[in-house]
């Protein structure tokens, strides 16, 4: 399994959420052993100009906080971005590490259906509507090295047209939609035969008395002999085990009680967040 994020320049440049997942990048218990990053980057995010986003020469100079290799290419040039790609593909593959392509292009038309890129970028988008689009250029090119014939373009173009033209036709008739066909690999026994969910009612989990006090014993007592234990640590300890012959719970021992007997029936618990190391919370 290979992980690969798509961005635009403007969110790369200016969501925190990328940098703290750059940070999990390496770290034992999250990395996902290199994630590519591949950058749309058109030089404008929504209307802004990069000099008004942010203050790094690149959009992805963040990726330099855990020495990424960044990779600009042209994408007008399809032939560069599928050898950057490769590259970027092996970085990965060989040393398990995170690697960014920043496709560096443009947007032809606006932001949305709204957005008239003409009132906020008009020297930009005079620049842009003289641009010969990146699919008639690369067909020249193959048309005139002979690698492709006009012919073979248009019979692409029109199979590609016929594939759209089609589905949009089937998508009028659709009357129920299968959640299932969104799924990758729908869990087996969440669907039933119609690809609709079961009914979402939980089996009941609850467990002996018994057993409770079992777990809320083991987890006020200290596993080795002769421990010496935080003073701090042995009054709570204390008071845990008080709480159990008492039949009461608090919010911690519910936790201990749910964890342990999820962990009596053979299934790895695994506590992440907050000092959760120290059991401060």
């Amino acid at each position: 399994v290979m992980s690969i994020l798509l961005h635009g320049d403007a969110a790369f440049a200016g969501q925190g959420v990328v940098y703290e997942t750059f940070h999990l990048s390496d770290l034992p218990s999250y990395t996902t052993n290199g994630t590519i990053h591949v950058v749309v980057n058109n030089q404008i995010g929504f209307t802004t100009d990069p000099r008004m986003a942010r203050s790094s020469p690149y959009p992805t100079d963040v990726a330099r906080v855990v020495n990424a290799p960044i990779f600009h290419v042209n994408a007008d040039d399809p032939e560069a971005v599928m050898y950057v790609c490769g590259v970027a593909a092996e970085w990965r593959n060989t040393f398990n590490k995170d690697v960014v392509v920043d496709l560096v292009c443009y947007r032809r038309r606006g932001h949305n259906e709204m957005d008239e890129p003409m009132f906020t970028q008009p020297l930009m988008y005079k620049q842009i509507h003289k641009q010969v689009p990146v699919l008639k250029k690369y067909a020249d090119k193959l048309i005139a090295d002979g690698t492709v014939t006009l012919q073979e373009f248009e019979e692409e173009i029109a199979k590609y047209d016929r594939i759209c033209e089609e589905a949009y036709t089937r998508s009028k008739d659709k009357k129920i939609l299968h959640i299932k066909h969104w799924l990758d690999s729908p869990w087996p026994g969440f669907f039933n035969a119609d690809g609709e969910p079961k009914s979402m009612s939980c089996p009941p989990t609850g467990i002996s008395e018994e057993l409770l006090t079992h777990i809320g014993n083991v987890a006020s007592s200290v596993p080795l002999q002769d421990f010496k234990i935080h003073s701090g640590l042995s009054r709570i300890l204390k008071a845990r085990s008080e709480m159990t012959q008492n039949r009461l719970v608090d919010w911690a021992l519910a936790e201990y009680m749910a964890f342990g007997s999820v962990l009596k029936e053979g299934i790895h618990v695994r506590l992440s967040g907050q000092d959760v190391e120290r059991g401060t919370f």
